[in-house]
């Protein structure tokens, strides 16, 4: 991640995304610089409009806190699934009491 942090970094300060330019931003930055990560980086980097992924990646909802990007639509119908027991849990209950009452009231004759 430092590797696309630095990278961002150099980005938004408008200097093109160099071997040498990130190299020197993760060394700044107290990072042990690995050489094949960096030359993979900068290749894969060159084949990406940056401004449109990051525009992209705003436009798009962030997961809960806590959850992973992709989990977010699962956790949604988790909880769901979790509101619809709860629903049904709370309609068991009150069939009991009814027939709760209805045995008090054949018990006591009312």
């Amino acid at each position: 991640m430092e590797y696309i942090y630095a990278s961002l970094m150099l980005h938004a300060a408008g200097k093109e995304i160099t071997e040498d330019a990130l190299k020197r931003v993760l060394e700044a930055a107290g990072i042990q610089v690995d050489e094949v990560r960096l030359k993979a980086v900068v290749a894969a980097l060159k084949e990406i409009n940056i401004d449109e992924v990051v525009k992209a990646a705003t436009a798009m909802p962030a997961a809960p806190v806590g959850v992973p990007a992709g989990a977010a639509p699962a956790a949604a119908e988790e909880k769901k699934e979790e509101e619809k027991k709860e629903e049904e849990e709370e309609k068991k209950e009150a069939v009991s009491e009814e027939e709760l009452a209805a045995g008090l009231e054949s018990l006591f004759g009312f």
